[in-house]
C-alpha cells in the first residue's frame, strides 16, 4: 500500500452554498454561508468571495451571528464541534467540542453563554431521531474546550434548520415536525403541543415544512406542504389557541422569515417568487417575481435593509428592501445529471459541465465562482414534468480552446430521436463562443463519444454513434466568404459493430475506436486501419492513450472487469489486471493516469503510470457509490513537492463528482500552507473585497508610484507629508454628522501641517556635518594631488560634451581618487 498520510480529500470549489440559511452581518457588508467544510465570506456589494473560515473537518451545518459581538460568528459541523470565528480577519477564536454530530444551531441574545443545537438521540442512533439540546459554553483561555454540559430542551425534532425558531426575544422556542407543532416556554419550563389532521379537505396536505416566530409578539407563522401559511396565536394556553390562514403559494412553503421589527413576513417556495406579507394587514402582499429558481432559504440583515434568498440552483440573491435585486452569488449548478462529463476550458481553465437546462456552465475552480452560462439549445425551457425537451449530452474543446463542439438531443415518446451537432467558435471581441455550424441529424442514432484531435496542424472532430459508424469532421474554407464551415470528411466502421468509445494519441496521428469487443487503431492522415488489438472477453468501456514518455501505450477498460495496457510498438498486450474500473482519466500534463474502481458499494482510486506496475497513490473507500465523472485541472502555480507520494499533484489537481453530486479534490499539506499564506496576504483591507483585478493592477500601480516618488523626491522618505497624517485621514474619512466642532479640529489640523522643531534641528545639523565633511575632503584632495588644478587649462567636461556629474557622484569620485592603490603594484610585479 502506498503511503498517503499527507494527502487529504477536501471540498474546494463547487460546494453547496444553498445548503443552509445564509447570514448577513450587522453592517450589511458581508454575507456568510456554509460551503462544504468551510464558511464562505462574500461582499454584499461586489459579490466577490473575500475569504473562507476553514477549520472544520466535516460538513458545516449552520452559521449564526454572535449576539454579544457583532464581529464574530458561530459555526457548527457534523464533526461534532462548534467554532467561534472573527469573520473579518478569518481567525478561529475558540473550538467547543460537543462530541455528537450537529445538524443545526440556534442562538438567542437572552440566553447568554448558551447555544442550542440539534444532535442525534443517543439511544436511537439507528432510527435517526434527533433532539434539541442547550449547550453551556464554558469560559476558558484554551483554544479547544470540551463542552459536555448539555440540557435537553425538546425531543424528537426535525434536523432541518428551518423547523425551529425563537420567539418574543427568546422567551420560547417553537419546533415543527410532521403534523405537530411544539412550543417550549423557558420560564415555565413547560411545552405545549398542537396537532393537525392529515387532510381536512380533499387533496389537502397539512404537514409542517417550516416555522418562524414574531420577534416581539406572541405569534408563530408556520408553512405547510399545501402552500398555506398559518398564523398561530394564544398558544400559551393549549385549549384557547387560534390560527388564521394565508394562501398564495401553489406548492409547498419552503421557508418563512419575519423582518427584525416584525412588521412583515417573507415567504418563498417553488414558484421562484418572494412574497412580502404585511403583518398588520394580512390580505395585502407584495411580490418580487422571476428570481430564477425555487427559493429554499430566506434571511434578513439585522437592520432590515437587505434580504437574501437561497435557491435550488445553488444561488444566493441579495435584495434591497424587497424592491430590487442588488447582487447574485452563483455557485456550481448541480442538476439531475452530468451528461457532458467534466471538461476544462483551455482558455479560461474553467470547469465546464451541464448547468441550467439546455445550458453549459463555465465555473472557475480557483475563484469558486460561476463565470457565465452558454445557451446551447437556444429554446425556452418549460417547467413541466413529463415534457420532452432538448438536453445537452456531449461537449468537447479543441486543444487551443478556439472551438467548442456540443450535442443536444431529444427523444419523443413514439417518435424518432432528434440530434443536433453544433460547432461554436471563440470570438475574441465578445470573449465568448458564437455558433458557427449546426448539423441536424449528424448520426442516425445516439452519439456515444466525441473528441477533438490534439494535432495543431489540423482542426478535426471525431464522433462515434450507435448507428455503427464513426465520423471525422473537418474545418473547411468557404470559397465565397472568409468564414470557415464544418463538413464530414470520413465515415468509418468495422464489421457492422457499434462503436462505444474513442481516443486520440498525444500527437493526433492515431485514433483508437472501440467496437464492442474489438479495439481498432486508425491513421488520421490516410484513414487506413492499421491494426486491431486483442484483449480478454468483454465490451470496451473506455480508451485512453498514454502521454509524454508513455505515449506508446494504449489503455482500455472492459465490461468484464479488466484493465488492459497495449504496447503500440509491438501491437501486443503489455499487461492486464482484474479491476472494475468505472472511470479512467488521463493527466494531460504528465504521464499519470487515475482509475476509479467500484468495489462493495464504494469507489477506490489508483494513480499510476502505464510503464510502471506499482501505483503512485491509492485510496480505498474513497466515497460511496460509483465515481463516473472526474477531470485533471491544471494548476495556476505548480507545487514543488519532492515526496514521491504527492508528486502526481504537482502539475494538475484531480477533481471528481460523487454519487451525491459533491465535487471533491485532493490537497497536500504544502498546498494548504500556501493557501493559508495567500489568504492572509489577501486581507489588506477588510472593508473592500480583494478582486483579481486589484491583485493584477493595484499592487503593480502602487509599486510604480513608489518608485516614481523615490526618484522625483529623494527627501520623501525623510520628511512625512501632511497628507499622510492621522488628523487629515480622520477629517476626510469620518462622516460629517459625527465630527466634533470646527474650532476643536482647527488646532489639530494646523499642528498636523507643522514639522516638529526637533526633526528640523536634526536635519539642519546633518546638513552642516555634510558641508564640513565636503570641505575637509576638498582640502585633503588639493594637498594630495596638486595636478588636479591643471584641468582648468584644458577646459571643463561640459565644453567637450561630457555629461555633468551630480554632487553625490562627485563626492564618490573624490573618495575613489584618494584611495591608496599601491598594493596593486606588488601583484603586477609578481
Amino acid at each position: 500500500m502506498v503511503e498517503h498520510a499527507e494527502i487529504r480529500m477536501v471540498h474546494r470549489g463547487g460546494s453547496k452554498i444553498n445548503f443552509r440559511e445564509p447570514v448577513i452581518t450587522n453592517d450589511s457588508r458581508f454575507l456568510l454561508c456554509a460551503a462544504g467544510e468551510s464558511v464562505n465570506v462574500y461582499s454584499t456589494c461586489t459579490e466577490e468571495y473575500v475569504h473562507g473560515l476553514q477549520g472544520h473537518t466535516d460538513l458545516v451545518t449552520g452559521v449564526v451571528l454572535n449576539p454579544s459581538n457583532h464581529l464574530q460568528v458561530y459555526s457548527c459541523s457534523a464533526d461534532g464541534t462548534v467554532r467561534l470565528w472573527d469573520f473579518t480577519d478569518g481567525i478561529l477564536i475558540k473550538t467547543f467540542i460537543i462530541g455528537y454530530p450537529i445538524y443545526a444551531i440556534y442562538i438567542s441574545e437572552k440566553h447568554g453563554g448558551v447555544v442550542f443545537v440539534v444532535v442525534p438521540m443517543a439511544n436511537y442512533k439507528s432510527s435517526e431521531l434527533f433532539q434539541l439540546v442547550a449547550v453551556h459554553l464554558p469560559r476558558s483561555g484554551d483554544q479547544e474546550v470540551e463542552a459536555r454540559e448539555l440540557s435537553i430542551v425538546l425531543c424528537d425534532v426535525s434536523p432541518h434548520p428551518g423547523a425551529a425558531s425563537f420567539g418574543r426575544e427568546g422567551e420560547y422556542i417553537a419546533a415543527v415536525k410532521g403534523l405537530q407543532l411544539e412550543v417550549f416556554f423557558f420560564k415555565k419550563q413547560k411545552s405545549y403541543r398542537f396537532s393537525l389532521k392529515p387532510g381536512m379537505k380533499k387533496g389537502a396536505k397539512n404537514a409542517f415544512t417550516c416555522v418562524s416566530c414574531h420577534p416581539k409578539e406572541d405569534c408563530i407563522a408556520t408553512g405547510h406542504a399545501d402552500g398555506k401559511i398559518r398564523m398561530w396565536r394564544n398558544f400559551n394556553q393549549k385549549k384557547e389557541y387560534t390560527y388564521s390562514t394565508l394562501h398564495w403559494h401553489h406548492g409547498a412553503v419552503n421557508t418563512l422569515c419575519f423582518t427584525p421589527e416584525g412588521t412583515n413576513l417573507l415567504s418563498g417556495g417553488i414558484e421562484s417568487v418572494l412574497v412580502h406579507w404585511h403583518y398588520t394587514q394580512e390580505n395585502q402582499k407584495d411580490f418580487l417575481p422571476r428570481l430564477g429558481a425555487a427559493i429554499t432559504h430566506l434571511a434578513v440583515s439585522p437592520d432590515g435593509s437587505l434580504f437574501c434568498t437561497s435557491h435550488s440552483d445553488n444561488k444566493i440573491t441579495i435584495i434591497q428592501s424587497c424592491v430590487k435585486v442588488s447582487a447574485v452569488i452563483q455557485g456550481l449548478v448541480k442538476g439531475d445529471g452530468v451528461w457532458t462529463n467534466l471538461i476544462i476550458d483551455p482558455r479560461s481553465k474553467a470547469l465546464v459541465l451541464n448547468g441550467k437546462p439546455g445550458h453549459l456552465q463555465f465555473y472557475s475552480l480557483h475563484r469558486d465562482k460561476q463565470l457565465y452560462n452558454l445557451d446551447i439549445v437556444q429554446q425556452e425551457y418549460i417547467h413541466e414534468e413529463g415534457l420532452d425537451q432538448f438536453e445537452v449530452v456531449k461537449a468537447a474543446f479543441d486543444a487551443r480552446g478556439d472551438w467548442l463542439a456540443t450535442v443536444d438531443e431529444r427523444r419523443k415518446k413514439g417518435a424518432e430521436l432528434e440530434i443536433n451537432l453544433k460547432l461554436w467558435e471563440y470570438d475574441k471581441l465578445t470573449q465568448g463562443f458564437v455558433l458557427n455550424t449546426t448539423v441536424t441529424a449528424p448520426h442516425e442514432d445516439r452519439i456515444t463519444a466525441m473528441f477533438f484531435s490534439p494535432s495543431p496542424e489540423t482542426t478535426m472532430l471525431v464522433t462515434t454513434s450507435l448507428d455503427g459508424h464513426f465520423k471525422a469532421w473537418l474545418l473547411a474554407d468557404h470559397s465565397d466568404t472568409k468564414e470557415g464551415f464544418w463538413a464530414c470528411d470520413f465515415v468509418g466502421g468495422y464489421h457492422l459493430l457499434k462503436p462505444g468509445c474513442c481516443s486520440f494519441s498525444a500527437d493526433g496521428s492515431l485514433l483508437a475506436v472501440g467496437f464492442q469487443e474489438v479495439v481498432t487503431v486508425w491513421s488520421t492522415a490516410s484513414w487506413e486501419l492499421l491494426t486491431t488489438l486483442s484483449q480478454p472477453p468483454g465490451a470496451i468501456r473506455d480508451l485512453c492513450f498514454g502521454r509524454l514518455s508513455c505515449s506508446k501505450y494504449l489503455l482500455g477498460t472492459s465490461t468484464k472487469n479488466q484493465l488492459c495496457c497495449w504496447n503500440l510498438l509491438t501491437c501486443s498486450l503489455e499487461w492486464s489486471t482484474p479491476m472494475d474500473v468505472s472511470l479512467l482519466q488521463t493527466d494531460p500534463l504528465s504521464e499519470n493516469m487515475a482509475a476509479f474502481c467500484s468495489q462493495s458499494g464504494s469507489s477506490d482510486l489508483f494513480v499510476f503510470k502505464p510503464s510502471e506496475p506499482r501505483p503512485l497513490y491509492s485510496q480505498k473507500a474513497l466515497c460511496t457509490g460509483k465515481v463516473q465523472h472526474a477531470v485533471f485541472a491544471p494548476r495556476d502555480q505548480m507545487l514543488e513537492s519532492c515526496e514521491e507520494r504527492t508528486q502526481w499533484l504537482n502539475r494538475s489537481q484531480l477533481y471528481f463528482l460523487t454519487q451525491h453530486m459533491d465535487l471533491l479534490t485532493f490537497s497536500t499539506k504544502t498546498e494548504e500552507d500556501r493557501l493559508l499564506a495567500s489568504s492572509k496576504q489577501l486581507m489588506v483591507d477588510d472593508s473592500v473585497a480583494v478582486t483579481p483585478f486589484y491583485l493584477l493592477l493595484g499592487k503593480h500601480r502602487q509599486q510604480q508610484l513608489d518608485k516614481q516618488e523615490a526618484l522625483t523626491n529623494p527627501m520623501a522618505e525623510r520628511t512625512q507629508l501632511p497628507q499622510g497624517s492621522i488628523a487629515i485621514k480622520e477629517l476626510l474619512h469620518t462622516p460629517a454628522h459625527v465630527l466634533p466642532s470646527a474650532s476643536f479640529l482647527c488646532a489639530m489640523f494646523v499642528r498636523s501641517l507643522l514639522i516638529s522643531s526637533s526633526s528640523a534641528r536634526e536635519e539642519k545639523e546633518h546638513e552642516e556635518e555634510e558641508m564640513e565633511r565636503e570641505k575637509e575632503e576638498e582640502s585633503s584632495e588639493g594637498e594630495a594631488d596638486p595636478r588636479l588644478g591643471e584641468s582648468a587649462a584644458w577646459g571643463t567636461p561640459e565644453e567637450f560634451g561630457a555629461p555633468s556629474l551630480t554632487k553625490a557622484q562627485e563626492r564618490e569620485l573624490r573618495k575613489v581618487k584618494t584611495f591608496d592603490h599601491s598594493w596593486l603594484s606588488s601583484l603586477l610585479n609578481c
